[in-house]
């Protein structure tokens, strides 16, 4: 798929990015599809401070509390992968819109069982969980169709847009939730959960996106595509900085989400409105932050902005392990929810534009991967911590922890716009053979000869290693560089690809800023252009 029509950037366009939240809303799809998204999400948070809550009843053990936000988040380590090779490989807005029918079943389903009063802690687990593995199945195909509704230059904007839309249900979601467990029952949250997806279904139906011409090329099957995925995040060293610094974050602020129930009810001693109410505080402080991005981005630059944004979480650890007034926990959820808008949207930002579109749904679940996967241990650890060591202790050695990261993590840089250009170049003419290669005849070997004169021999050896990982993460699996031991200057670079069909492949997923490396690596020849032959296995005829 690509971008609809009317959201089609012109080549000039993609390089001043922005980050207003505001800018996105100019794209009718955008905004139809965000203002689905929100009502959606509302659902989903009266859900999760509704499931938050009835667990405290059920169980008043912190670990067992703490196993609803790993119920929540196990789901997205564990099936993020291949979902993202889904989205890389079928019609992604068919996948969302299967996937968000498949959840409304089970949302209704999880709301009868608590209408009749048949929930046991297994009980409502099992239904998070199950949630969950919906939500992971649709989070990297949610996230790789932003680029289809706004503009490259505008993708930091659109990000910025989603990160406010989260948040105001985030807001909206938890009081609402608590106002009406109050008013309507333990149940009115779940029913609602189960009615909001008819938003994002109806968005989805409505959407008509623009047909890719595509590649040509069959689609790749998912246990390969998986397999590509996983090499191409191994050698995109701007990929593998970004969840690096997503771990150092989000393994320590799950502490908050993960004890926040407990600190509303035991440590505060207040009821359902209250959770709802500090939950509420996180969303307004996310959108507060929001709102303030696109400064601190300017003033402070990506990095920068992920450690105020890490030392902004740690505060916040800090005041909820001393909260035991109402005033001062929603002071502290207001500084967690400006500080967690801070670092994930430009985390965010940063997978997004370190991707080429080919890959992006696979890049994308390599983060939500990340991303719940620090979550999930995050959230069961500090769980133990506040049963062996109390709710003050495990808020206070989150807190250190994330200060720690910030130092620990800093050599990794994040990407902050739009000035990698990952645009497909088509400079690699495809190969001409004189013989017959089916698609799946494999493996096969490529070599390109270069002749470079004696003097550049220091200055070419580097740059030839970035090509290098180049050819790794666009599909091979093996490469090295040789020097002729018997003519001075004479370098022959092999490569392997697993088939003759995943070589055709690679030729279309180099990049303009590939081609630049290329280019470079050329003009250290002696000739106009490198030699280069393609060897494929040889076969016995079939019998």
């Amino acid at each position: 798929m690509s971008l609809p029509n009317e959201n089609r950037a012109s080549p000039e366009s993609t390089t001043a990015p922005t980050m207003s939240p505001w800018v996105a809303f100019r794209y009718k799809t955008f905004t139809v599809v965000w203002i689905a998204t929100v009502v959606a999400n509302v659902g989903t948070w009266m859900y999760n401070a509704a499931s938050g809550w009835l667990m405290t009843s059920l169980a008043a053990d912190p670990l067992t509390v703490s196993l609803v936000q790993v119920a929540s988040s196990l789901p997205m380590f564990l099936f993020a992968l291949p979902a993202g090779a889904l989205a890389d490989t079928v019609d992604k807005r068919r996948l969302l819109i299967g996937c968000e029918i498949a959840l409304t079943f089970v949302a209704a389903a999880s709301a009868v069982l608590v209408e009749l009063n048949l929930v046991t802690p297994p009980v409502l687990l099992l239904f998070t969980f199950l949630l969950g593995a919906g939500a992971a199945f649709t989070a990297p195909a949610w996230q790789s169709v932003v680029p289809q509704l706004v503009p490259k230059k505008d993708l930091a904007a659109a990000v910025a847009s989603n990160g406010v839309g989260v948040n105001i249900s985030r807001a909206i979601g938890p009081a609402l939730g608590g106002v009406v467990i109050g008013g309507l029952g333990i149940a009115a949250p779940f029913w609602f959960n189960a009615l909001s997806n008819f938003a994002v279904i109806g968005a989805l139906l409505w959407w008509k996106p623009t047909p890719s011409l595509g590649s040509g090329l069959p689609p790749e099957r998912l246990a390969g595509a998986m397999v590509v995925g996983f090499r191409h995040a191994r050698y995109n060293p701007n990929l593998r900085a970004t969840l690096l610094r997503a771990v150092a974050f989000f393994f320590f602020a799950s502490a908050y989400w993960a004890l926040l129930p407990l600190v509303a009810r035991n440590q505060i001693a207040g009821g359902p409105e209250l959770y709802g109410v500090l939950l509420g505080a996180i969303g307004v402080g996310a959108v507060v932050g929001a709102f303030t991005l696109s400064w601190l981005k300017t003033s402070l630059g990506p990095d920068r902005l992920v450690a105020a944004g890490t030392a902004g979480t740690a505060l916040s650890l800090v005041l909820l392990g001393v909260a035991h007034q109402p005033g001062l926990g929603i002071a502290a959820c207001l500084v967690a929810g400006i500080s967690w808008i801070a670092v994930l949207a430009t985390i965010n930002v940063s997978v997004q534009v370190s991707l080429p579109d080919w890959v992006r749904g696979r890049g994308l679940a390599m983060f939500v991967t990340v991303f719940f996967g620090a979550m999930t241990a995050g959230s069961a650890l500090w769980g133990q911590l506040a049963s062996g060591l109390g709710l003050p202790e495990a808020h206070f050695i989150a807190a250190a922890g994330a200060i720690a990261g910030i130092a620990l993590t800093w050599p990794w840089k994040l990407q902050g716009g739009a000035s990698i250009d990952l645009a497909p170049s088509m400079h690699w003419p495809a190969p001409i053979l004189n013989i017959e290669a089916e698609a799946d005849r494999g493996p096969v070997l490529v070599t390109v000869e270069y002749l470079i004169a004696p003097d550049k021999r220091d200055t070419f050896l580097p740059a030839v290693m970035a090509l290098g990982l180049q050819r790794r993460r666009d599909g091979a699996y093996a490469w090295d560089i040789f020097e002729d031991a018997a003519q001075s200057g004479r370098f022959l670079e092999t490569f392997m690809v697993a088939s003759w069909l995943e070589h055709l492949r690679q030729h279309q997923r180099v990049t303009n800023a590939d081609r630049v490396v290329q280019d470079a690596i050329r003009n250290f020849g002696a000739t106009a252009e490198p030699k280069v032959t393609h060897l494929i296995a040889a076969r016995p005829p079939s019998e």
